[in-house]
């Protein structure tokens, strides 16, 4: 089990069985907010999927694949954040995460993203992080930009969202280029 403390308030760490409910409580509270971004969003339409979910998570966790925390803020579950795609061999991940839209624009995420790329350089070893975002979506931008993670390129049509093919846009960020690294 994973818990990475950020600050008084805001603690990521393993999701639980028990969280089911809460869990998608969250992702149904933000439904209009978030599908138009997550394709998962809109396939989540009772608990049983948000439970289905959890377990996929602790396994995935248990053989090394990938690692799904919960972003608990004043000990609710307010969001989600992960590392998918673990390519162990050249120490590099892709991550993802998402909040629900009464807590957007406090900097939580930021401060998130901040302790969770430090725990996956640090405690992991990975050399390499991506965020892959759809182009539209300038939130993702920025919070990339304001992490240091650099544009690498665009994968045109690579994704379809509401019907129509979408651009992918992919950042990253090297462990030599975190604050405080030695470059």
């Amino acid at each position: 089990m994973v818990s990475i403390t950020i600050d008084d308030r805001i603690l990521l760490r393993s999701f639980e069985v028990s969280d089911a409910q809460e869990l998608y409580d969250a992702v149904n509270a933000s439904r209009k907010h978030l599908g138009p971004w997550l394709d998962w969003v809109n396939k989540t339409t009772k608990p049983e999927q948000s439970l289905h979910f959890i377990q996929q998570s602790l396994q995935k966790a248990h053989t090394q694949e990938g690692l799904d925390l919960a972003l608990v803020y004043d000990g609710k579950i307010i969001g989600g954040i992960g590392m998918h795609h673990w390519e162990q061999d050249t120490r590099r991940a892709e991550i993802g995460y998402w909040i629900v839209a009464d807590y957007e624009g406090r900097g939580i995420v930021s401060k998130s993203l901040t302790g969770f790329t430090g725990f996956l350089f640090d405690k992991i070893g990975l050399n390499k992080i991506e965020i892959h975002f759809v182009a539209a979506n300038t939130r993702s931008a920025h919070i990339a930009e304001r992490l240091g993670f650099k544009i690498e390129g665009i994968i045109r049509q690579s994704i379809m969202r509401n019907g129509m093919p979408e651009d992918v846009v992919i950042a990253g960020l090297l462990k030599g280029e975190t604050p405080g690294s030695p470059g």
